[in-house]
């Protein structure tokens, strides 16, 4: 197995970089079942916030950026399970990314709640608001 740090990704992705961009699909390409790519949960923090403040990628598009990820058979993701859950909770409201990942990786550790003073993280990604 072998790690994928977040530039690889982001290049990927993004399609920005003429050099960068084409050694980043080779890259991805090459891994296979018996040999994936790993990537943990802090590289998706950091592509989703790389891709949404620096590309200005819409929710839609990091979500099926992150699906995309989610399905490839090639890829490893770190607690996908958890991950996939946090996608869910992020597609259905307005809480960020890594809000939902906290409030999934919280439940799925079995916490029974995540406090918080954010309140769309409290409305949106399930987390139970301090006032």
């Amino acid at each position: 197995m072998t790690g994928i740090d977040t530039n690889i990704l982001v290049r990927f992705f993004a399609k920005d970089d003429p050099q960068q961009s084409p050694k980043a699909k080779a890259v991805l390409s090459s891994l296979t079942i018996l040999e994936p790519g790993w990537v943990g949960t802090a590289t998706l923090l950091e592509l989703v916030w790389t891709m949404k403040s620096t590309f200005r990628m819409s929710r839609s598009g990091i979500a099926g950026m992150l699906g995309q990820l989610l399905l490839r058979e090639a890829i490893v993701v770190e607690q996908s399970a958890t991950v996939a859950r946090a996608l869910q909770v992020y597609r259905s409201g307005n809480a960020d990314f890594a809000d939902c990942l906290i409030a999934a990786s919280a439940r799925g550790a079995g916490c029974g709640k995540t406090l918080t003073f954010d309140r769309i993280a409290a409305r949106d990604a399930g987390m139970q608001l301090i006032v």
